[in-house]
């Protein structure tokens, strides 16, 4: 099948033509003809199957024959919940829509309101927008709904994920009864089905991806590697093949520390997370882009969104602690066909999380050996289990008290200052 059969104008098909792509993934095959006809669509399509295009050329296509918009006014809304996703579905938008007459723009925390309010003043025909931003908007009466024709839902199972359950219900109950409904989600969990009644109306079902399936495209292996020797080892991989990685951290603070370990190694490498400015954020990601750096260190969230063509390796440094994130994880590489491969540095600690990932995508990732990279020795005071206990319990790292082979009896001062260090303790531990 080619782009040709799927119902698309001439001036659509230009413009997919003009981006090199000649067959459409089977996302696109099943969903743009149903969204052509005005059905509700539910649909289970995993990133970097072309589900962005898959909704972005029928929507452009509906809207094109329709009439301009009022002030403040939007006819298509794309809820999405990541900066980075709003920004690479803006970017879809403007690629498949060069040929159209529409208007459109892209709201989301993070950055100055007062711009995103001019760009919706004299209306839009699609405005993508993150929950957070988007009530705010409608609370300062800077954008409205009664013109809206189609709603769109993307990676409705992250939204849910990082809690925007009530924020999206709160939007659901501006918007008017009659419109098209589009909702695209990794899985159909029970949570994603549930949240389905609430907004589509008889929705045809659409699952090009079976649950937590990983792209038979990329390459899967692990290296078994101590905690201490992970740095040494990602920066020997990362020299042995120059290529633009994708590497995660499982935390904020483990992506910039590791950023700033690679750039010492000479590595060049920038973090992306929710801690960063819009700014930062964007530039750190536009630089990965333009290969002025060879690493970007992500934390989950962040990397939700992040859509680079031709992405080689994407390590996981740390395990993720949910097995489902690893599908999302290595999803970032083999996209639209392409090989890829996919590196997890596994310590000891992490070996319930491999476990929990072998059986959810029921295989055994493949087991490289180490001694070709000759690691230096890990030299570590406290055992690795131990530090992870330090890590989840704060009170560990108090020093503890020597004890003393015989009780002495306290005075009447020291037992009372006893008491006012143990009641102050007490509240020190519960605040924490």
């Amino acid at each position: 099948m080619i782009f040709d059969t799927l119902g698309l104008t001439d001036s659509l098909l230009r413009a997919v033509r003009k981006t090199g792509y000649t067959q459409p993934t089977p996302i696109q095959k099943r969903a743009i003809p149903e969204i052509l006809e005005g059905r509700d669509v539910m649909a289970a399509a995993q990133t970097g199957t072309g589900k962005t295009a898959g909704f972005t050329l029928p929507l452009l296509q509906i809207l094109g024959d329709g009439i301009k918009t009022n002030n403040y006014q939007v006819r298509a809304l794309v809820i999405t919940p990541t900066r980075e996703l709003a920004a690479q579905i803006q970017d879809s938008i403007e690629t498949y829509g060069s040929n159209e007459k529409l208007s459109y723009g892209v709201v989301f925390g993070g950055v100055n309101i007062n711009p995103q309010k001019q760009s919706i003043k004299r209306g839009l025909d699609i405005l993508v927008a993150t929950p957070g931003r988007l009530l705010d908007l409608y609370q300062q009466r800077a954008v409205r709904f009664d013109a809206l024709e189609v709603l769109i839902l993307d990676e409705a199972d992250r939204m849910l994920d990082m809690g925007f359950i009530r924020d999206i219900r709160k939007i659901l109950a501006l918007l008017p009864k009659q419109r098209q409904n589009l909702m695209f989600s990794a899985t159909f969990s029970n949570d994603i089905r549930k949240l389905a009644k609430t907004i589509c109306h008889n929705p045809v079902e659409i699952d090009v991806a079976p649950r937590n399936s990983t792209v038979k495209a990329i390459s899967q292996k692990l290296y078994k590697v101590e905690k201490g020797n992970k740095i040494e080892l990602l920066s020997k991989l990362l020299r042995d093949d120059a290529g633009q990685t994708l590497v995660f951290s499982r935390t904020k603070h483990g992506a910039n520390n590791l950023a700033k370990k690679l750039n010492r190694e000479n590595i060049a490498a920038t973090a992306i997370h929710g801690n960063k400015s819009q700014g930062q954020r964007t530039k750190a990601l536009d630089d990965f882009k333009r290969n002025k750096v060879q690493v970007l260190v992500a934390t989950d969230i962040a990397a939700r969104g992040i859509d680079i063509d031709h992405l080689a390796t994407v390590v996981n440094f740390d395990l993720p602690q949910v097995a489902e994130d690893y599908v999302h994880r290595i999803g970032r590489t083999g996209r639209a066909g392409a090989s890829g491969q996919a590196i997890s540095l596994v310590s000891s600690e992490e070996r319930k999380q491999l476990r929990d990932i072998e059986r959810l995508i029921k295989r055994s990732i493949p087991v490289e050996e180490t001694g070709s990279f000759k690691l230096s020795p890990v030299i570590a005071a406290e055992s690795s289990q131990d530090s992870d206990e330090r890590r989840q319990r704060p009170d560990l790292h108090r020093r503890a008290k020597p004890k003393r082979h015989k009780p002495r009896a306290k005075s009447g001062k020291q037992a009372a200052g006893a008491n006012r260090w143990k009641s102050s303790r007490s509240r020190v531990a519960a605040a924490n």
